[in-house]
């Protein structure tokens, strides 16, 4: 597993639910709302079904969830969100990829810029770094759920590209548009997964410790910090013992 990827799965385990709910829910709020303007039936669009049972697990109340969707599709009246991307080096040269949803670019751009300087990284042009990152379905499966050839078989037939055993857990990697019939298959096997996304993951990994690696952790802790930004992804490997005592503060 990435660095990037122990340190967000780090992060969800220890953060407060209370605490994060409202940021959260301003954020699959946003993703709903862009989701639905592709069509406001999640059955023939992966990614709003993908984040109505984002928002669903996140225990988000259907009546937001269903105003959200109205407002992507246009049957309300809302705030006009518009999706962007942005680019750059963190300390020690990791490569830093920024989603986000925003209603005032020019505000969010200042932001953004302004995030990068003061934790010792620069915002770059587009193009930067993205080239650096693949779009890939993720799925975790603790090893105790399920024995190896068993998931391998499952995970193969149902269109993934690779099964990787990483520490406790198995890694399964798919491409985009097979994400939903892996989800599928794996339910319809009984086979519990701890944790699936769509992310970006990047082709080479920058190693760090010590200073350089806590400025990068408080760098990506600002921008998760910031309302608009909805993913943030990096190629960072920084030792888990590390990961752990910058989360635990």
């Amino acid at each position: 597993m990435s660095g990037h990827s122990k340190w967000a799965k780090i992060k969800r385990k220890k953060q407060s639910a209370d605490i994060q709910k409202g940021k959260l829910f301003s954020k699959l709020i946003r993703e709903i709302t862009i989701a639905a303007r592709q069509g406001g039936d999640p059955e023939s669009n992966p990614r709003l079904r993908t984040a109505i049972e984002a928002a669903k697990a996140a225990n988000m109340p259907a009546e937001n969830i269903k105003r959200a969707i109205k407002r992507g599709t246009g049957e309300i009246p809302g705030v006009t969100y518009e999706e962007t991307s942005y680019e750059g080096y963190g300390p020690g040269g990791v490569a830093i990829l920024i989603d986000v949803v925003t209603e005032n670019k020019n505000r969010t751009t200042a932001e953004i810029r302004h995030i990068f300087s003061k934790y010792g990284g620069n915002l770059g042009s587009t193009g930067c770094v993205s080239w650096m990152f693949q779009e890939k379905g993720i799925f975790y499966v603790d090893k105790k759920e399920v024995d190896e050839e068993t998931l391998l078989e499952v995970a193969l037939e149902a269109g993934a590209e690779d099964v990787k055993l990483e520490e406790d857990s198995y890694k399964i990697i798919t491409p985009p548009e097979k994400f939903g019939t892996l989800k599928k298959a794996l339910e319809e096997k009984g086979i519990k997964y701890t944790d699936a996304e769509i992310t970006k993951n990047p082709q080479s990994i920058v190693k760090l410790d010590g200073k350089e690696a806590l400025q990068v952790l408080k760098l990506m802790d600002a921008f998760e910090a910031c309302e608009e930004v909805q993913h943030v992804y990096a190629n960072f490997d920084i030792p888990e013992e590390i990961l752990k005592q910058a989360v635990a503060g």
